[in-house]
């Protein structure tokens, strides 16, 4: 079944906004489009539940009540325990907790494997345990295609390895990293997984349960939720790891990595959410019960509808000779956030953009290394334009004819 684009832009008050209005929206990247239910959710609870939740009164249970449904319900559409799923301020906070948690659990001599290719908030925080005695081993990309090649991992591998961290996909590359595959060949080896999912969930929520890995990270408001940290860490490593948070909260998994107090209203907002997401299952005669299948059915409609306004764009720019296309030219193998590499610096091609109604950026988008390790100009950076499933074919065209006239 085909999205429909229409209903879906429908769900979003920035596609009605006047001061918007025939500009289209090419950083979803950096940050998408918030849905209604999550501003309705928002607004409700700072207007009728701004309490300290989980007292005796109505007011306050209520305030309690929409915290636990946004855990509970995005824990179901990712196939992982209530439990497992917890908020932080942000992904690149809650990593460095996640990271300080590793610092007390791990010894000298024992390793982590960290990646070229991530954003700096999945490789960064780990690569500064190195402070600490552990070996930091760094799986390269290919210089060329930007490509993680599992035979590289495993040549990385031993009994020492007590970690492996790596992205869903590049925030500048764009390939679909293979989890399952990835974290099999690490859970044989000894060692738990890491996955920034931050450039991933928004062209659809991942099944973490049935991907495998041991922690899953992403960012609320780049999926259209407000300004939080989501991250999933599954029980057996979740009890394994030191409390960071109050002691008297040890005992309960979703509070052992947020040691600071939660953003309460951002938290329950994060069920409008799960609210959009049951509202296009609906729409567009998915699976009723809300869960893992629903969310399923939601993420193939959304990347279907991706891949199909991505092709024209790669194959626009995969041969030109001023413009380098960082990853695959194949829209099935990649997210629709697509870095081009030109012979002039990134943020200036994107200011002559926004004169053709076009909103993208230019930069090094925190991926320093891997744009260093492919050769490129981290002073010049990359023209980066990144869409998601409410993008319409109509903006693509605009886009691409915005391109033709100031490349």
């Amino acid at each position: 079944m085909a999205l429909d684009i229409d209903f879906v832009r429908s769900q979003f008050p920035a596609f009605s906004a006047d001061s918007l209005r025939g500009q289209a929206f090419f950083e979803n990247a950096g940050g998408s489009y918030t849905c209604q239910p999550v501003i309705d959710r928002l607004n409700r609870y700072y207007v009728e539940r701004k309490v300290q939740p989980y007292a005796p009164y109505a007011a306050s249970q209520l305030a309690g009540a929409e915290m636990d449904e946004a855990r509970s319900r995005l824990a179901a559409i990712m196939g992982v325990a209530t439990e497992e799923l917890s908020f932080g301020p942000s992904t690149t906070q809650n990593t460095y907790v996640l990271a300080q948690a590793f610092r007390q659990f791990m010894k000298p001599g024992e390793a982590i494997i960290v990646t070229n290719q991530d954003h700096e908030a999945n490789t960064g925080p780990w690569r500064r345990l190195a402070d600490e005695g552990i070996e930091i081993r760094e799986w390269a990309i290919n210089p060329q295609t930007g490509h993680l090649d599992t035979a590289d991992l495993e040549t990385l591998l031993d009994e020492n390895v007590r970690l492996v961290c790596f992205p869903h996909c590049s925030n500048v590359v764009g390939e679909l990293n293979p989890v399952t595959e990835i974290t099999a060949l690490a859970h044989a080896a000894g060692a738990f997984v890491c996955v920034d999912g931050v450039s991933y969930a928004p062209h659809g929520l991942p099944n973490v349960g049935e991907l495998g890995p041991d922690i899953y990270l992403f960012s609320a408001y780049k999926t259209y939720g407000p300004h939080q940290g989501i991250m999933v860490i599954r029980r057996e490593l979740g009890a394994l790891l030191p409390n960071q948070a109050h002691y008297f909260n040890a005992d309960v998994l979703y509070k052992r990595f947020t040691p600071a107090g939660p953003d309460h209203a951002q938290i329950a907002a994060s069920a409008g959410m799960a609210d959009y997401i049951s509202a296009l299952a609906h729409h567009h005669g998915g699976p009723e019960t809300e869960g893992a299948e629903q969310g399923a059915f939601v993420h193939d409609l959304m990347r279907a509808h991706e891949v199909t306004l991505l092709q024209p764009l790669l194959d626009m720019v995969k041969d030109r000779n001023d413009v380098r296309l960082l990853g695959p030219s194949d829209a099935q193998r990649r997210a629709p956030t697509v870095a081009l590499s030109l012979n002039r610096a990134g943020a200036e091609v994107a200011a002559e953009l926004s004169q053709h109604g076009i909103m993208a950026g230019g930069g090094d988008f925190y991926a320093v290394r891997a744009l260093k390790a492919m050769g490129v100009d981290t002073d010049k950076g990359v023209l980066r334009l990144s869409f998601t499933h409410y993008t319409s074919e109509k903006e693509v065209t605009q886009l691409m004819e915005a391109l033709d006239r100031v490349l």
